[in-house]
């Protein structure tokens, strides 16, 4: 990708799954990355595999303290930050009329919450030169809705309407927002992909009939990090293996 060496990024949720691909593809592209997970002890181990000097740390992006500590570790390093990716969520399923508002807030806090905490501490070290970038991540409930997750697609879908109001509102600045919709196998699918009944639901609304790598998914965050995206901003890109068409 282009533009992408020597350019700070900062992952959260990077301890693992979805992040940790992500974080390990803008590295091997040249990014020097930070990466910011709940898990430090995770983050800390996954960055020491990446090339280009990258740092882990510990980071709840429910926590606005954590939030702004993880921003400034990733800030400290040349005084700016190029590319924002927030992948940290959670999911805490259940049928609505057992959704309560605990489990429903919960849920909202970390997504729609940490995507937003994640973004606008950052903004102040996004540079104007036309390299800033804000990538968030989306899903297909967020554009579709689900069944025993209210909570999870009302999250995603107001980090789409989030994502979009950053990229009109930061265009002046030359930075672009965008979200990418993403269906891996992660910890956060393995119920969906180990239940027989479930799997097989869920595989037949997938065209390719397949869950991706995480691996496979992470060339479209890069790719909104490179220059190559540079005239893109606002837009939510599925790689979903066709299940939003």
């Amino acid at each position: 990708m282009r533009g992408l060496d020597g350019r700070i990024a900062l992952v959260t949720g990077a301890g693992a799954g979805v992040g940790e691909a992500v974080a390990r593809r803008l590295a091997e592209e040249g990014a020097r990355v930070v990466l910011a997970d709940r898990d430090g002890e995770a983050a800390a181990r996954v960055a020491a595999t990446l090339p280009g000097d990258a740092l882990g740390v510990a980071c709840d992006v429910a926590s606005p303290d954590d939030v702004t500590r993880a921003v400034e570790t990733a800030a400290g390093l040349t005084g700016t930050i190029n590319v924002v990716v927030c992948i940290a969520g959670n999911s805490r399923p259940a049928m609505l009329k057992n959704l309560d508002e605990e489990t429903f807030g919960s849920v909202l806090d970390v997504h729609l919450g940490g995507t937003y905490r994640t973004v606008r501490t950052a903004l102040a070290y996004l540079p104007d030169d036309g390299t800033g970038r804000i990538i968030t991540t989306t899903s297909a409930a967020g554009q579709t809705g689900t069944i025993g997750q209210a909570n999870y697609a009302a999250a995603k879908a107001g980090i789409i309407g989030f994502t979009k109001s950053c990229a009109k509102e930061l265009a002046r600045r030359s930075i672009t927002a965008n979200a990418v919709a993403p269906l891996a196998a992660t910890a956060m699918t393995e119920k969906v992909r180990t239940d027989e009944k479930l799997a097989r639901l869920t595989l037949a609304r997938i065209p390719l009939g397949r869950f991706a790598e995480p691996s496979e998914v992470a060339g479209t965050f890069a790719f909104l990090a490179s220059d190559d995206a540079a005239y893109m901003t606002g837009q939510v890109l599925a790689v979903d293996g066709g299940t939003v068409i």
